[in-house]
């Protein structure tokens, strides 16, 4: 299996996470997540795989999204805006973005990987 892995490298939990799947032999394909974002319909079929709402895919406390005041936005917005949004910048995605293309996680925790990855 390998798994494709949406990645900043000065991120230190994408570190961990490239970690992890280094250490436990999982081989992935890195793709830098501001240079490459996932397109829209990528992105639509990642956050349908997740079971999570599209909310959990964004980076909260990052810079971008309090800078374009998304707190008080999000809740107005459909879910295709949300997803348009997303996908027109990598810096306002949580990462890392792990997908096996029938399978996705968002984030990393170690028990998370080990029940979907390993």
């Amino acid at each position: 299996m390998t798994v494709t892995i949406y990645q900043y490298p000065k991120c230190g939990t994408c570190r961990k996470a490239l970690k992890w799947l280094d250490e436990n032999n999982i081989a992935y394909e890195s793709v830098h997540i501001v240079d490459n974002p996932p397109s829209e319909s990528e992105l639509k079929k990642i956050i349908e795989q997740s079971d999570l709402p599209i909310k959990k895919f964004f980076n909260t406390s990052g810079k971008k999204y309090r800078e374009l005041g998304l707190k008080d936005k999000l809740d107005d917005m459909s879910d295709d805006e949300k997803i348009k949004l997303l996908a027109s910048d990598g810096m306002l995605m949580k990462r890392p973005l792990v997908t096996d293309g029938k399978k996705s996680t968002v984030g990393f925790k170690e028990e998370t990987f080990e029940s979907e990855w390993k």
